[in-house]
C-alpha cells in the first residue's frame, strides 16, 4: 500500500525537526579552560597590578572572570606546549606565559607606556594579528594579541 503524499510530508517534517541525540564527540570531554591559577609571593599585590595596570576587573573574592563573548574576541582559547628550553617565553623563567587578546593594541600599549610598563617587543606583521610582550611584577611574560579581523 503506497504512503499518501501528505503523510510522507508529515513524516519528513517530524524526522527533520526531531532532536538529534547522536553526537560526533562522546560525553566526558574538555569543553574549555575554566581558569588560570598562578602562584605569587604577594598575590594581592600582583592582582592589584593586573587591575591597575592591565585594567582587569578584580572581583570581591580576589580573582577575575574573563569573558569569551566580548565583541571581536577570538572564539577559541589556544593551548600549546613548547619544547623545554624554548626561548619563546624569555626573559621569564616561569613555566608558563599568559596571552591576552586586546581590541586595539596601539591604544593598549599607550596606556601601558603611561604607567611606565616596558614593552619588550612588538610585532605588527604576524599573519594572525599584532603582538606585543611585557612582563608582570613576578616576571611572568605576557603576550598581548590583537587578532586580525
Amino acid at each position: 500500500m503506497p504512503i499518501r503524499p501528505e503523510l510522507s510530508l508529515a513524516l519528513f517534517l517530524v524526522a527533520a525537526l526531531a532532536p538529534v541525540t547522536a553526537s560526533a564527540e562522546p560525553q566526558g570531554r574538555i569543553t574549555g579552560v575554566g581558569g588560570i591559577f598562578i602562584r605569587s609571593k604577594d598575590p594581592k599585590a600582583l592582582m592589584a597590578w593586573y587591575r591597575d595596570v592591565l585594567g582587569i576587573r578584580v572581583e570581591a573574592w580576589g580573582g577575575a572572570m574573563l569573558r569569551y563573548d566580548a565583541p571581536g574576541h577570538p572564539p577559541v582559547l589556544t593551548f600549546n606546549v613548547l619544547k623545554d628550553g624554548s626561548a619563546y617565553m624569555e626573559p621569564s623563567k616561569r613555566e608558563f606565559m599568559l596571552n591576552f587578546a586586546v581590541d586595539d593594541l596601539a591604544a593598549f600599549l599607550d596606556r601601558l607606556k603611561a604607567k611606565n610598563v616596558p614593552i619588550l617587543k612588538r610585532d605588527d606583521d604576524d599573519p594572525s594579528g599584532k603582538f606585543a610582550w611585557i612582563v608582570d611584577p613576578d616576571r611572568t611574560k605576557i603576550e598581548l594579541w590583537q587578532p586580525k579581523p
